[in-house]
């Protein structure tokens, strides 16, 4: 990350920051770039004003560059929108689960105050017990309500995280030729992605397995991200002769895409592992739905033959009517 910092003086009122005691306002700025680091250079070409620099009211300008990608507070706005999206009645249930709860706490309060006046006053004896079945009834409708609120947020920032790194795997980056790289995220609504991690060789064992279900796949929209975790890069083994020519075209195209920037697809393949409990050495792969997000995953070799039974073709008659229909997340 590159920063810096660069003082001008100004003269005139501010328009940014205006404290009166002090007379100086403060603008900050933030450049963002993944391969440049820029610089601001300031020169003060007015003798005059510089001569009478201290005399005047001072303000300054303090400018920061950062190489890095967008921040992950930006990852979790986008996770919780679409958060509500996908559960547009859960604020509401949390909304009455709390109102219960206030209602309930202020009946057990004040059922609190009458039982205590009761047990001090002998005249009051005989609603004693009722009293306490009040109170009992109100704590138990509080710790009720307050479960299932608990429960609720627990599913909300669980969900909230998975499409935090959702939204973080479809920034992204695939390298579909020499010439052309996109996010994950482009290819929303068009291919239901498999991304392959593990050595050289469970990418090539993988790619033998898939080679009777190739056009079936291709059907279906699936292309395969194979991320070679040891660094070697697989040489696919494609039958070049004139009768092969058709089915070595479309292999080619299921396997066309690759990983760029290794080191982002690393970091959050690991990550992914982390969280699910697996050895950071095993081999893995995720199937993703048509909408980005992860239809399931698992150690090992990806399961061909079951997603050309499960998933519906792309194409034909049946287009867009089982777009939604990869399966649960």
């Amino acid at each position: 990350m590159a920063s810096f910092m660069a003082h001008v003086s100004y003269v005139g009122p501010s328009h940014f920051y205006h404290r009166t005691s002090t007379k100086f306002f403060t603008l900050s700025c933030h450049f963002t770039n993944q391969s440049h680091k820029y610089a601001l250079f300031t020169s003060i070409t007015d003798n005059t004003r510089y001569r009478n620099w201290k005399k005047r009211k001072i303000s300054s300008i303090s400018c920061s560059a950062a190489n890095k990608p967008s921040t992950p507070t930006d990852i979790s706005s986008t996770a919780k929108i679409r958060s509500e999206v996908l559960t547009p009645f859960r604020s509401v249930r949390m909304f009455f689960y709390l109102a219960f709860i206030a209602s309930g706490g202020l009946g057990g309060l004040i059922a609190t105050t009458r039982l205590i006046a009761a047990l001090t006053n002998p005249a009051r004896a005989p609603e004693v017990p009722e009293m306490l079945q009040g109170l009992g009834i109100d704590i138990g409708a509080v710790s009720l309500f307050a479960f299932l609120y608990y429960r609720e947020n627990t599913a909300k920032n669980a969900q909230i995280a998975r499409l935090s790194r959702e939204e973080t795997l479809a920034n992204l980056k695939l390298r579909v030729n020499d010439t052309r790289t996109i996010p994950v995220n482009s290819l929303r609504g068009i291919a239901r992605l498999v991304i392959c991690a593990g050595p050289e060789s469970y990418i090539l064992e993988s790619f033998r397995l898939s080679e009777p279900f190739t056009e079936s796949l291709l059907d279906r929209g699936v292309l395969v991200v194979p991320f070679a975790t040891d660094g070697n890069l697989p040489s696919f083994d494609f039958d070049e002769s004139e009768e092969m020519k058709d089915l070595t075209t479309k292999k080619k195209r299921l396997w066309q895409l690759n990983p760029s920037i290794i080191s982002d697809w690393s970091k959050w393949i690991d990550e992914q592992k982390k969280l699910a409990g697996v050895s950071p050495e095993s081999p893995v792969y995720l199937s993703l739905r048509l909408d980005g997000r992860v239809r399931g995953s698992g150690v090992g070799y990806p399961p061909w033959n079951a997603l050309v039974a499960q998933l519906p073709p792309v194409k034909g008659m049946w287009s867009g009517l089982f777009d939604g229909f990869d399966g649960r997340v």
